[in-house]
Order: C-alpha cells, then sequence, then structure tokens
C-alpha cells in the first residue's frame, strides 16, 4: 500500500530522549503563563495542579497501551481510525492539531513580550513580526535537522528549567514572606466575573481548574516519535507516565511556593491575567538584591520552558501531517523526508502557519482553546480503547490499562469538556468555529474526491489494512 511510496523515519531516539521531548512539551511556560494560572485558581492553584495531575493519569494510561499495541506515527490518528473509523481518527487529529500548532505561534509571543518586559525592547507590530519569524525559523530548520540534536537540545533546556524553577521555589519559601496567610481566599478565581451569587465562586474555580489541562497535553507527543525510537516498545510507558508525573510534581511544588510568597489580589492584580507575576513576586520579597537572578528566571523560567514546549509540539505536529500524508489523509508528499530522515513540507507547513499566527498577534484566547480541543480528542481516544477492547481482545498489549482507567478516562475528560465550555468567552468559539471549518472543508474534499478512489490504511498487529 502507500507505505512503499514514502521515505521512513530513522531509528535514533533513545528513550531519555524521547522523555524529555515529551517532559519539555510538558513542562508549560512557567513564568509566562504563571498569571493566567494563579488568575483562573488563585492561591489555590497548587492544588489544582495536583489534582489535574490525577485526572489526566488515566487518559495517559490508555496512551501507554494504544502506544505500544499500534506503534505507528501518528497517535489519535492511528488508535482512532483502527478503533472506529478515519473519521474518527481525522477529527481526533484535527482536534489535538489545533491545540499543537497554536503553541509555536503562542510561544513565539511569549519570548518577545518577555523581551519587552526585561529589556524594554519595543518589539511590538511589524518588529515582532520579524523577530518572531526569525525564532519561528531557527526551530524549523532544527527540526528539520538530525533528531538526535534536537532531543539533545531539549535535554539541555528542560533540565536547566526544572533547575531554575525549584531553585525559584525554595527562594520563595524561605524569602521571610513566604505566609500562610497568603492562602486566604483559597478558592478565589477570576471566572467569578462571571456569575452572580455565593455559588459563583466554586463553580468559577472548577472551570479553572478544568482549563489546567492546557499546562498538561504534550505526552502524546511519545506515540508520535514511535517509529524513531531505538528502544523496546513496552519502555515508551515509562516515558509518557513519566512526563506527566514530573511535571505535575513541579507545578504543584512550585505554585505552592509561590501562593505563598504574596497576597493574590496583589500577585495578579485581582486577576487580570498578566504575566510575569514569578518576577514581581522576586521583586516584592528581595527588591534589587537579585534582579540578576530574576534575568536569569527569564531565561530557565521563559525563554527554556517556551523553548523545550515549542520543539515537543514542532515534532508533534510534524509526524501527524507525516502520518496524514503516507497514510492518504492528506497528499503523499507530506510523507517525503530529506536527507536526515526529517520530513520535509509539513515542517514548511507549520512555518508558515505559525507565521500567520505571529502575524494576527491575537493568541491569548488559544489557551482556553488548547485545553477545550485537547479534551475532546481525548474523550475520542478513551471512547476508542473500549471499543478496540470489545473487538480485538486477543491483540497483543505489552502495556495493558485496566478498563476501570480507561473509564475513569473517558469520566473524567469529559467533565473536563463540559466545564470549559462554560468558562469559554465569544472571541475563543468564533476561532474554534473557524478552525473546524476549515476541517470540514477538508474533511468533505476527501470524502466527496480523494478517498473515492484511494483508501485510508492503518499499520495493525494483523498487518496493514484499509479503512
Amino acid at each position: 500500500m502507500g507505505e512503499k511510496k514514502t521515505n521512513a523515519l530513522s531509528k535514533s531516539m533513545k528513550l531519555i530522549y524521547v522523555y524529555a521531548m515529551a517532559t519539555g512539551a510538558i513542562f508549560t511556560f512557567m513564568c509566562y503563563w504563571d498569571g493566567i494560572f494563579m488568575s483562573y485558581t488563585g492561591p489555590g492553584t497548587f492544588l489544582a495542579f495536583a489534582l489535574m495531575t490525577l485526572a489526566v493519569l488515566p487518559t495517559a494510561f490508555v496512551y501507554a497501551e494504544f502506544s505500544t499495541m499500534l506503534p505507528s506515527t501518528g497517535s489519535c490518528l492511528v488508535f482512532n481510525t483502527v478503533s472506529i473509523n478515519k473519521h474518527a481518527g481525522f477529527w481526533s487529529a484535527w482536534l489535538i492539531m489545533c491545540a499543537w500548532i497554536a503553541v509555536p505561534a503562542a510561544g513565539v509571543l511569549g519570548i518577545i513580550e518577555w523581551l519587552n518586559h526585561q529589556f524594554g525592547l519595543g518589539l511590538i507590530g511589524g518588529k515582532a513580526v520579524i523577530v518572531g519569524s526569525l525564532v519561528l525559523c531557527f526551530w524549523c530548520v532544527l527540526s528539520l535537522y538530525k533528531n538526535v540534536v534536537a532531543g539533545k537540545v531539549q535535554s539541555f533546556m528542560l533540565m536547566a528549567g526544572i533547575a531554575g524553577i525549584l531553585i525559584c521555589s525554595l527562594l520563595f519559601l524561605f524569602s521571610g514572606h513566604w505566609s500562610i496567610a497568603n492562602f486566604a481566599d483559597f478558592f478565589t478565581s477570576s471566572n467569578e466575573k462571571q456569575w452572580g451569587g455565593n455559588f459563583a465562586t466554586g463553580i468559577a474555580w472548577v472551570v479553572g481548574c478544568s482549563f489546567m489541562i492546557t499546562p498538561y497535553f504534550g505526552f502524546e507527543t511519545v506515540p508520535a516519535m514511535v517509529e524513531e525510537g531505538d528502544f523496546p516498545i513496552k519502555d515508551q510507558k515509562k516515558a509518557i507516565l513519566g512526563s506527566v508525573i514530573t511535571c505535575g510534581a513541579i507545578y504543584t511544588i512550585f505554585y505552592f511556593c509561590l501562593a505563598g510568597a504574596m497576597p493574590w489580589a496583589e500577585l495578579t492584580n485581582g486577576g487580570d491575567c498578566h504575566p510575569f507575576i514569578t518576577f514581581e513576586a522576586l521583586q516584592y520579597c528581595f527588591g534589587d538584591k537579585i534582579a540578576w537572578f530574576v534575568l536569569i528566571m527569564g531565561i530557565v523560567g521563559v525563554v527554556f520552558p517556551i523553548g523545550t514546549s515549542v520543539l515537543g509540539f514542532w515534532y508533534s505536529g510534524v509526524r501527524m501531517i507525516y502520518a496524514m500524508g503516507r497514510q492518504n489523509f492528506l497528499p503523499k508528499q507530506f510523507s517525503y523526508t530529506n536527507k536526515y530522515n526529517q520530513p520535509t513540507l509539513p515542517n514548511i507547513l507549520i512555518l508558515v502557519v505559525s507565521i500567520g499566527f505571529i502575524a494576527m498577534q491575537s493568541i491569548t484566547a488559544f489557551f482556553d482553546l488548547m485545553a477545550f480541543a485537547c479534551a475532546l480528542c481525548y474523550v475520542i481516544t478513551s471512547i476508542s480503547s473500549l471499543v478496540l477492547l470489545k473487538k480485538h481482545p486477543e491483540w497483543e498489549r505489552p502495556y495493558k490499562c485496566a478498563t476501570g482507567l480507561k473509564i475513569a478516562s473517558l469520566i473524567i475528560m469529559a467533565i473536563i469538556a463540559f466545564f470549559c465550555t462554560i468558562g469559554i468567552g465569544k472571541a475563543t468559539w468564533l476561532g474554534f468555529a473557524g478552525y473546524m471549518g476549515v476541517g470540514l472543508i477538508l474533511w468533505l474534499y476527501m470524502i466527496l474526491i480523494k478517498w473515492k478512489h484511494e483508501k485510508v490504511w492503518m499499520k495493525t498487529p494483523d498487518g496493514d489494512k484499509e479503512y
């Protein structure tokens, strides 16, 4: 079938690099989106992260089983096509790509905003587009080169970022300003403004907590790189589960220390979601004595986490598009690779789309959109895991996820998606409608034209099959 017409990816990724890519993708914009996190879930942000870690783990277990049973680049595209049909595969891939594609542009805007904040460079308008485009070109070139190089870069930035965040946490904790009194109004949330009455606070905090799924999507980058791993397939679960647990622990520790360093209303300006509140808290606790450390934290708390996250999602997006080209969801040219065995057209497509987002300079609504799109994708994948268990119980599963965890994943992700709909604003809904509209056009083109002549195919334990 189509596989003979495409180039293969090289098996050169060690387990530590895959773990680093996944953990780096999840290791979110720690000191850039800090204002959003603390505004949405108040002094209880650390609890929101702890709860979300537990909430995401069942879905991570589902992906761990799928990725070892169906080890083919494309993750949810593959899982849901084989389990349900090609339509479920297409739409789940389109949903997760909604989140993935937004990350590079959002990350570049974060770096530019930090440069303006730290150095007063005034990179706005056309200047921001030019600088952002150059940064995106660098990521594109890195992605087109040997993936082992990208893995090493990812590993270095990840470890430096984690070390900086943990040191900063200790500084807050022993600053002399940290106080349990700063946890008053524990469940305060900026989302309260959307409702009135005494019931508002609890609902608003739960809505804010639901949006905390955004810092967790990224463990699905492990299945995206499954064909490039040089380690036993069963070890994939270590990268998937390890990435979720590592980041969840760091989020919980850091935001516990940050919340206690300063009163919430002062720290977040009443919950206005402005960025870089970590740096403001450092200034509050230590004044100008550690201005040098604030600069370092800008690098390891903003630039490095954004760098690791963007690179992880860039890699995942490229491989999703590659799989769609190889398996006849897109023209086969998207599955061609260069001399380094890296997909060429998918890298260029993501670069062009990302530059387009930079030119728009309107990414804020995508934070909420990422959460909603990911939760919906995880709902579909959770359903698929139950369907495939019934359809093919005989298939070998190097890692087995308990049926109870699959059901828990479905229920939890459905609840998160529901509460996200409560908190999503008009601008985000319009953006989502536009994105899904493009997907609808592409989907109809495939149904009416392309799929009439060529079938979608997938690798399965029973061999290659058409769908």
